[in-house]
């Protein structure tokens, strides 16, 4: 079997999609060696980057790649807008080809994509206009494109499916669920790494985490005002909100509340590991890949019991009502008087997820998309 992907949004450090599609392929190659793959890659200002990481999969007997310097506006106009131009005409034919977050072109094989949430229906408030890319009118086409073309379709989750499901009309047999996983480097650091990171931000004392980009989604101002309600109780007691400057109402710092901004991969595992608790009450997650990061490096987890972060966080989380940040400052003194327990029922919870996992189960999905042709040539 010849499967292409799209691994273009690889480019994108820091992102959910950038990790999926980097840790996707690294399994997928390391547990099949019986399959060829074909990777495709198109960025114009970050081609440097693609071709560099695309340059050490290459090495590989059954890897072949083929990169373009194409702008992620060319072939969104005219793969989700007009849909011509066949990916095989910049890839040549494959058996089953494997779609990104962004695009989806055209193709004469089967087809499977991946569909990480439906925000862009759910909340579409939460874009904005970026380097001339109407997001929510992009996505929009796009998913209109997977639903009239797709094979099969693969959601990161049981609610993302009953969202693809309610929304757009897709039949659920075409449907399949495979969870992701955190990366190994999430894992319960030493006192040392926790101490080098704290200098490294100028932090002092205890602090709670929270972590994501700085959009009214992520419900950080809630977590303020649950924090500055605590800080009587707990005046000791700081919070750390890392991410990056998104839209929306802009986030501010308040007394004892520290914005880290960006905060590279490498930092990531020592911040969690060294916070008395990690506050996520996200108002809607396709997955929710930060909950499992920091059950993975032993942080105690709050969380919102809404869309897929039951899924993720199972019985190892305080869950709470995302839109009261009352009930979210409940859930924080509640992990903080649990702190050993939660951690160990963490550390168990984030072990049911893992990257060769999810590459297995991505790997029977392509299986199954094939057959569909063989399936159809023999009819014929």
């Amino acid at each position: 079997m010849k499967i292409g992907i799209d691994i273009s949004q690889i480019v994108f450090q820091g992102t959910g999609v950038a990790q999926y599609t980097k840790k996707l392929v690294e399994n997928l190659l390391r547990i099949d060696k019986e399959n060829e793959y074909v990777f495709f890659g198109s960025s114009l200002r970050q081609k440097k980057r693609l071709d560099d990481y695309l340059a050490n999969l290459a090495e590989r007997k059954n890897v072949s790649v083929k990169t373009f310097p194409f702008p992620p506006l060319l072939l969104e106009f005219l793969w989700n807008k007009l849909h011509l131009l066949p990916i095989e005409r910049l890839i040549g034919p494959v058996d089953v080809f494997h779609s990104s977050d962004w695009l989806q072109a055209p193709i004469r094989a089967k087809k499977v994509t991946t569909i990480h949430d439906l925000i862009v229906y759910k909340y579409p408030e939460s874009f904005q206009q970026r380097g001339g890319h109407d997001v929510v009118a992009n996505q929009k086409r796009r998913l209109g494109w997977v639903k009239k073309e797709g094979d099969l379709i693969i959601v990161d989750s049981e609610a993302t499916r009953e969202d693809v499901i309610e929304v757009l009309k897709i039949p659920q047999e075409r449907i399949h669920v495979v969870y992701l996983a955190a990366d190994e480097r999430f894992r319960p650091q030493p006192r040392s790494e926790i101490n080098k990171v704290k200098r490294r931000y100028k932090i002092k004392g205890d602090y709670l985490l929270s972590v994501g980009t700085q959009e009214p989604r992520k419900n950080l101002k809630r977590v303020i005002q649950a924090y500055l309600t605590l800080k009587p109780d707990y005046p000791k007691l700081s919070l750390l909100v890392a991410g990056s400057s998104g839209w929306g109402e802009e986030i501010k710092s308040v007394n004892g509340v520290k914005l880290l901004g960006f905060v590279p991969d490498e930092d990531l595992p020592a911040l969690y590991s060294g916070a008395q608790c990690f506050v996520y009450p996200s108002l809607y997650e396709g997955f929710g890949l930060p909950v499992l990061e920091a059950m993975a490096s032993g942080c105690p987890v709050v969380t919102s019991g809404v869309s897929s972060l039951p899924e993720v966080a199972g019985a190892a989380a305080v869950l709470v009502n995302p839109k009261s940040a009352e009930e979210i400052a409940e859930g924080i003194k509640k992990a903080l008087k649990n702190c050993q327990r939660l951690s160990e029922k963490g550390l168990t919870q984030a072990k049911r997820f893992t990257w060769e996992r999810t590459a297995k189960e991505t790997l029977k999905v392509y299986r199954e998309a094939a057959s569909f042709a063989y399936q159809e040539a023999v009819r014929c």
